[in-house]
């Protein structure tokens, strides 16, 4: 269908820079997710995309022709906002037929593609229904429905799962992901919620602060995330952050992790040797942490919150000053309770506590 291509875009709102130099490939027919926290930029890169925004420099490509001068209508793009923006004072059938009746498409055509685009998202009864009459599940299908009869070379999704409840979400996020795969339209979707990125791109891009901090596919960015900010973001519960120094002694090297040693191993060594003395964040994921029995552990921490969830339970710990979370399969595990952790160096993370940039 199309690729979409941005080159240094910038844009700025007064002194607020929103968009600060983003490079973006996005392939054809994929899912592209755009993650990130309230105020990151990802919706103004989307509005970018679309021509709701004028760019302040840069440019954007799809399919190689440069569509940032153009206007939106020419760009052949359809938009999905969180608020679903249809019409109240019209049917569902007449809302999704709007943008080609807005285009003079034939009459006949018209009724056909509202037909298709009904059945494929199974709103086909609700078709004389006004949007008060719909629930927020049969809204978002009317204006997916009304992005998809126009046949667009790029999808654009501005949090459009965010007004459902937990449950019609998880159903929307599968329903939307197949309907995707069935019309291979590239899309760029917006989100805050990492579950709902991780579930459904075929990439993550994670923003901060307007800038693109890591791009990848969801494993790859659960599991080698590039800086502190892509390893706090990613991933629920959150990785755990532990201040560390690396010191160095004549046969062996070893962090000092609050009044702990871990030694570390000669590949590990090899990797880090040039922080010794300096500061550095450990990070570990909390399904990483072992909760060990007798000598093999690291830290010695009080147990002080108990979250069970059903198939695990989190386990909040203290040890000083440093705060755990670790996922645990025992349910028996009480506050209060004196617990060992053990660190696995293979599922270790080590950050530059100046750059917060990975260093392992």
């Amino acid at each position: 269908m199309a690729t979409v291509r941005l080159e240094n875009v910038r844009k700025s709102f007064g002194k607020t820079v929103a968009v600060d130099n983003v490079n973006l490939d996005v392939r054809d027919k994929e899912f592209m997710v755009l993650l990130g926290p309230s105020g990151c930029g990802k919706t103004t890169v989307l509005r970018c995309v679309s021509g709701l925004e004028k760019l302040d420099g840069g440019s954007i490509y799809i399919d190689d022709e440069r569509v940032d001068q153009l206007a939106p209508k020419d760009r052949n793009i359809a938009m999905v906002f969180q608020d679903y923006a249809l019409y109240p004072h019209m049917t569902a059938y007449k809302n999704i037929e709007y943008p080609l009746k807005n285009r003079r498409v034939h009459k006949e055509e018209r009724k056909n593609k509202v037909q298709e685009a009904a059945e494929l998202l199974q709103i086909k009864e609700i078709l004389d229904k006004k949007p008060s009459q719909m629930s927020g599940g049969q809204r978002q299908r009317v204006a997916l429905a009304r992005a998809i009869v126009r046949t667009p070379r790029v999808f654009l999704m501005d949090e459009p799962l965010s007004n459902l409840d937990a449950q019609l979400r998880m159903y929307a996020r599968t329903e939307l992901k197949r309907l995707q795969r069935e019309l291979g339209t590239s899309t760029i979707f917006v989100t805050h919620d990492q579950v709902e990125a991780m579930s459904m791109a075929d990439r993550i891009t994670v923003m901060n602060h307007g800038a693109v901090q890591q791009v990848g596919d969801p494993n790859e960015t659960y599991t080698a995330p590039s800086n502190l900010f892509v390893a706090g973001f990613v991933g629920s519960p959150t990785m755990n952050f532990i201040p560390c120094t690396l010191v160095e002694e004549e046969d062996s090297a070893y962090l000092r992790i609050g009044e702990t040693r871990y030694t570390i191993s000669h590949q590990m060594y090899e990797a880090v040797k040039d922080y010794v003395g300096k500061e550095m964040m450990l990070g570990i994921r909390p399904e990483d942490l072992i909760l060990s029995d007798g000598d093999k552990s690291n830290l010695t921490g009080e147990v002080y919150v108990v979250e069970p969830l059903g198939l695990y339970t989190i386990i909040n710990i203290a040890s000083g000053d440093i705060r755990l979370k670790a996922v645990a399969s025992d349910p028996d595990i009480k506050v209060g309770q004196s617990v060992r952790v053990h660190f696995d160096e293979t599922r270790m993370h080590l950050f530059d506590r100046k750059t917060e940039k990975v260093i392992v």
